[in-house]
């Protein structure tokens, strides 16, 4: 795929094929997000892939957050809801994005910067090997369950989730709030 068509195509993923994704394209998505860029070339992020009983259990997490939105809608919906979140909607993979933990607000927003980075161009790559991918911050709201999971030290900062897998479609492109660019963009001459 074309560099802009992959960022064009690239959506957030709830549901995905039961199917195993290869752990090549998994270490090509991985050497993607290592090569973003980071503050004083720091590289200071490191991700926890995660498969079989651990993305179970991060689903049962998953659900409890989910479990007061589930509540306003009609009874019908609700099971098949929950259980795909239950499921962690599927997918096969979970990929877990973790800073060092820092104390000064300048070099905790410098890490958490290149953490960013790294993490959407494992969202593109991942869209380039045609593999579906969602960025979630939802999961952290049950932080203490993910680092005993997980077994992350409070040296850590968890910045973000994603499930990783084949979709099972492709969801539509949400419009853009501003798609000619002209009340987010200031040009300054």
């Amino acid at each position: 795929m074309e560099f802009y068509e992959v960022i064009r195509k690239r959506r957030a993923v709830r549901k995905y094929k039961p199917d195993q994704v290869p752990e090549d394209a998994l270490y090509r998505i991985l050497d993607a997000a290592n090569w973003a860029p980071s503050g004083m070339n720091s590289q200071s992020w490191e991700f926890v892939v995660v498969s079989g009983a651990k993305v179970k259990a991060m689903g049962e997490s998953l659900a409890g957050i989910y479990a007061p939105l589930a509540e306003n809608m009609d009874a019908d919906k609700r099971g098949p809801y929950m259980d795909n979140i239950r499921n962690f909607f599927g997918a096969p993979v979970v990929i877990v994005a973790l800073a060092p933990k820092q104390d000064k607000d300048v070099d905790r927003k410098m890490h958490l910067e290149g953490v960013c980075a790294a993490f959407e161009n494992l969202l593109l790559a991942a869209c380039a090997e045609g593999l579906g991918s969602c960025w979630m911050t939802g999961p952290i709201q049950e932080e203490a369950f993910l680092r005993e999971l997980l077994s992350i030290g409070d040296d850590k900062e968890i910045v973000a989730v994603t499930p990783i897998g084949y979709p099972q479609f492709i969801p539509k492109a949400p419009p853009r709030l501003d798609p000619d660019l002209k009340q987010k963009v200031t040009w300054v001459k």
